[in-house]
Formats: structure tokens, C-alpha cells, sequence
């Protein structure tokens, strides 16, 4: 990583800190203390940021409920904000009431000032085409785990009828004959593309066929939304969705599904530090391919009506090996803070990483801390796989158990820098984490709830 990189994300990681209210950008912490206790989970980033942008294509307002205190929420929030929509608080903490009666176009040049790191104006391109007519969008940021080409979103676009310019400082779209229905078969079920297909097809004239799509519990409450605004929306087997474009559509009210990302990261972190949380809000449903691997590294929970008990019973863990796929299968978001309680298993863990092709270097920073990690950056060849082998993916072989020691860390991305934590927490010794603010763009008051949980930290002023 360049210096120049390193300078992009500490400036980012700063912005998004401060939009969550993080007074520092760096936190000291003395491991080796179980972490026990009761924690809140709400609605996860990666619906309430897709539902506030759904908003735009009702003819009146929105009511979204369960909305995360998290960066990207707000950075959703200034970018409707700079095309007209109003967004009040609602009566509940968590509730926000979007309105879209005066959308505008906006500048190209505040669009990219307030996404910052966020790659969630692609989205708004088929909602502002059937609004305005036009669409800009910047060049995209976003956690360094991968290229996550926008190909997908722009080929799709086409189909529907945009015109895709691109220029120097970003892409320009237009609809001279307004958008149609199409028949669209993805190269890979990407969950940002069946995003973008949902949003632009409700309102486009014809029918859709999507093939290969993603169909994450997310992609599911994205799609119950559109059916509350008057979609009509029919899900097939084998990843098919049809889509009957309607002539308009209203305003919904919905609470958003639990954070089954940050869920499992908790998790994580109870294993690993032989701790005991009970995560409220979680679901058995959504987790269940995560809890059969929690359970097989040796981990114990209980499910209750009001959330999951995740725990360490005590003895050794056992290695596994995981290949990360798109649901249902094993998500790559849940890999990384598992691999801490990887370095303690007693044997050897094997990760193939399916979905992006490099999500591995935060493991630099816990071998430096004593986890002893071998990351193939071109995969492992002669294992028997369940998930197809893709071109690009990498594997990790993680021999335990190894003990941690205290070291200065930097996060490099969202769920990379939540394993950081986790590995300062199970640490023996004092740990330095900066750029943490990149955390806060997927955890709510993350800070908080490590307090609520015992751990013994404190922010450097």
C-alpha cells in the first residue's frame, strides 16, 4: 500500500468517525479479559442503506424504521439530502421518515464530496432516471478488498436503456426513452447488481427477467419494501426474479432486518476471547450456515425469542475449513473476525475466499501480533471444493494454537478492522488500533458496546 493510500484511509477512516460521533481515531487496548455481557444488534447496513434509496421512487413518504447509527447511513442521508429528499427523525430512536416530494438533480462535485469512501450512489442512478430523466455518479470508493467492478450496475443500466457517458470526474447517465424491461442474466449472483436491477425495474415499462441473482435476506427485505410501495415482484427458484414494471409507486413503512454481519462479528469475539455475549435482535434463520461452523470450531449458543447466546464452553477449539460463497452459503464478511479464534484452534484452518480476491491483508497485522497465518495468494489447488474455484480467489492456512501478543495495528477495511479488535481483545498485553473510524461504518456505537462487554480500552486524544 502506497503512502498516498494510507493518507486516503486515515482521511476517511477520520470522516467517517466523526460522523458517529468518535472523538479519536485511535484506541488503546489491554487484552486478555473475556468479554461478557448484553449487546444490541439493529438493522443492517446493507438493507437500511438500500431502503433509504428505494425511498426515491415513492410518490410519498417513507417510513423506515430500526435505521443504524452508522457512517454509511449518513453518508446515504447527505447524498438524498442533496437531491431534495427531506429526511426527518421519526418518534422512535432508530426511525427515519424520508421524503421525496421536491427531488432534484445535484452537482457531481457535492455528490462526491459527501459519498466520500461509499460506493452507494450506483444505486441511485435507476431511481433518479425514472425522476429526472439523468443521473451522475463519481468515481467510487469503498473498502480495498477488491476491484468490485461496477460493470455489472452499468451493463444492466444499458439494458434498461441508459445511456452510460463516461467522463473524467465520474459517469453521466440519461434516459431519452425512458427505461424498459429487460431480460438480464448476471455473470455472478453480485448482491449490489440485483440491487440495481430491483431498484430500476419497478418503475420501468415490460417486464424483467433477472437471472443468477443474489438472494441474501437483505435482497429479501429490499424486495418486501418494493412490493409495500406497489411492486409487483415474483421470486423463483434457481435464482430468478420476475418484475412487472408499474406506473408509480408510494411511500412504505418497514422496520429493517437485524445486522447479521455485525451479529456474527460479536460473536466472533465471544469465542475468542472465551467470553459470553448475548447478542439481542439476532436471528437463528438468517445465521444458521454461521452458527453450523461456529458450533464446529467448538462454540456454544442458545437461541432465545429476543436474540442469540453466543459462548466459549470451555476446552479446545477445533480447526475447519470454510469456503466463503454468496448466500446461503458461508459470507465473506464473517471470515475475517473468525479467524482470531482460528489462530487459537488446536490444529490447522483452511479459508478459501470466493467472493473477493483480497480480503486477506488484515492477517499481516495478526501475525505480527503471533498468529501464524500463510496467506496463497492465487488459492490452493487439489482440495476437493464445494464452491466452484473462481480465477482470482486466495486462500489462508491458519495454524493454531498460537498465543497473541499486544502490537500498533491499522485497520485496513470494515470487518478486517472489527478481527483487529478482536485480536487486541484476546491479546495478552497492550495493543495500539488506529483508523478505527472505518469500523464505525458498519458498527453501531461499537465503542459502547465494548465498554457494556468489560473490555478494558481507552481512546488516545
Amino acid at each position: 500500500m502506497t503512502n498516498n493510500e494510507n493518507d486516503d484511509l486515515s482521511t476517511d477512516a477520520q470522516k467517517a468517525g466523526a460522523r458517529v460521533g468518535l472523538t479519536s481515531d485511535q484506541i488503546i487496548i489491554n487484552g486478555g479479559r473475556p468479554l461478557q455481557g448484553r449487546i444490541e444488534v439493529r438493522g443492517a447496513k446493507n438493507l437500511a442503506t438500500k431502503a433509504m434509496v428505494a425511498a426515491l421512487l415513492g410518490q410519498t413518504p417513507s417510513l423506515l424504521r430500526n435505521v443504524p447509527n452508522i457512517s454509511d447511513v449518513r453518508v446515504v442521508a447527505g447524498l438524498l439530502a442533496l437531491h431534495g429528499v427531506q429526511i426527518t427523525k421519526g418518534e422512535q430512536p432508530g426511525d427515519y421518515v424520508l421524503d421525496p416530494s421536491n427531488v432534484e438533480s445535484a452537482h457531481m462535485a457535492d455528490i462526491d464530496a459527501h459519498a466520500g469512501s461509499s460506493r452507494i450512489p450506483i444505486l441511485f442512478c435507476g431511481p433518479l432516471l425514472h425522476r429526472l430523466g439523468e443521473a451522475f455518479i463519481p468515481d467510487l470508493g469503498g473498502c480495498r478488498i477488491g476491484d468490485r467492478p461496477i460493470d455489472f450496475h452499468l451493463d444492466a443500466l444499458r439494458k434498461f436503456g441508459a445511456v452510460v457517458e463516461k467522463l473524467p470526474s465520474g459517469i453521466r447517465m440519461t434516459a431519452p426513452n425512458g427505461l424498459h424491461g429487460a431480460d438480464i442474466e448476471l455473470p455472478y449472483p453480485s448482491v449490489g447488481a440485483t440491487e440495481q436491477v430491483l431498484l430500476t425495474s419497478v418503475l420501468a415499462s415490460g417486464t424483467t427477467e433477472l437471472k443468477n441473482a443474489a438472494i441474501e435476506p437483505e435482497i429479501m427485505d429490499l424486495i418486501a419494501i418494493l412490493q409495500k410501495m406497489g411492486a409487483i415482484i415474483n421470486v423463483e427458484p434457481n435464482r430468478v426474479i420476475f418484475i412487472e414494471g408499474v406506473d408509480e409507486l408510494h411511500g412504505y413503512k418497514h422496520s429493517a432486518i437485524f445486522d447479521r454481519n455485525e451479529a456474527a462479528s460479536w460473536a466472533a469475539a465471544a469465542l475468542a476471547t472465551e467470553g459470553d455475549i448475548f447478542v439481542g435482535g439476532a436471528r437463528q434463520e438468517e445465521m444458521m450456515t454461521f452458527l453450523n461452523v461456529f458450533r464446529k470450531v467448538g462454540g456454544a449458543f442458545e437461541i432465545e425469542d429476543d436474540g442469540i447466546r453466543f459462548y466459549h464452553p470451555g476446552g479446545e477449539l477445533k480447526p475447519v475449513v470454510i469456503e466463503t460463497d454468496v448466500h446461503p452459503g458461508f459470507m465473506t464478511d464473517w471470515q475475517q473476525p473468525l479467524v482470531v479464534a482460528l489462530a487459537k484452534a488446536n490444529g490447522v484452518s483452511t479459508i478459501h475466499e470466493t467472493v473477493y480476491e483480497n480480503r486477506f491483508g488484515f492477517t499481516d497485522a495478526l501475525n505480527k501480533m503471533g498468529a501464524d497465518i500463510v496467506v496463497y495468494k492465487d488459492g490452493l489447488e487439489g482440495y476437493k471444493r464445494r464452491v466452484a474455484r473462481r480465477d482470482f480467489e486466495q486462500a489462508a492456512v491458519i495454524t493454531g494454537p498460537t498465543k497473541l501478543t499486544g502490537a500498533d495495528v491499522e485497520v485496513p477495511d470494515l470487518r478486517g478492522g472489527f478481527s483487529h479488535l478482536i485480536a487486541a481483545l484476546t491479546a495478552e498485553g497492550q495493543s495500539t488500533v488506529s483508523n478505527v473510524g472505518i469500523i464505525s461504518r458498519g458498527y453501531e456505537d461499537f465503542i459502547g458496546k465494548l465498554r457494556a462487554l468489560g473490555a478494558d480500552f481507552v481512546f488516545e486524544a
